[in-house]
């Protein structure tokens, strides 16, 4: 049976700034971002399955990315946890602000491979992860893919 892709789309708004960086965004700052997970399998052939003919249910994909990333990220700020901006973050924090910290520059490229991570261990078996892209602007996205990464 052939391998099939496909492909869901989120959305959600998160705040950062990016420590050390020579421009604007060294400021603290947001977008809209636009994330598409794709997947990749073999649809299921048993017709006594309710889910006969699908790679995964669109609602089960779109339930751990939900869980895993939009809830978490969703009207957030990022700071990385490893530079000064933690000062920042702890007064957020305290004036109720939903703040993260995380271990890394919270660039699109680095957000994109934290968020493959995450994905790739809640996926069943059967099923992989072929591709995200993170759109951060109309114009500017990172992208990640499977088989750049094996």
């Amino acid at each position: 049976m052939s391998h099939i892709r496909i492909t869901k789309q989120f959305s959600f708004e998160t705040g950062h700034a990016l420590y050390g960086y020579d421009g604007k965004c060294k400021n603290v700052h947001g977008h809209s971002y636009r994330l598409e997970v794709t997947v990749i399998g073999i649809p299921i052939n048993d017709n006594t399955n309710v889910k006969f003919g699908m790679v995964i249910d669109f609602g089960d994909l779109k339930k751990i990315v939900k869980e895993e990333i939009v809830n978490v990220f969703d009207h957030a700020t990022v700071f990385n946890k490893n530079t000064p901006h933690v000062e920042l973050a702890r007064e957020l924090e305290i004036r109720g602000h939903n703040v993260l910290l995380v271990d890394y520059q919270p660039t699109s490229e680095m957000m994109v491979i934290d968020f493959a991570s995450k994905i790739k261990k809640r996926l069943p078996r059967n099923i992989k992860l072929f591709s995200l892209k993170l759109q951060e602007t109309a114009t500017s996205f990172a992208e990640w893919y499977a088989k750049d990464n094996e």
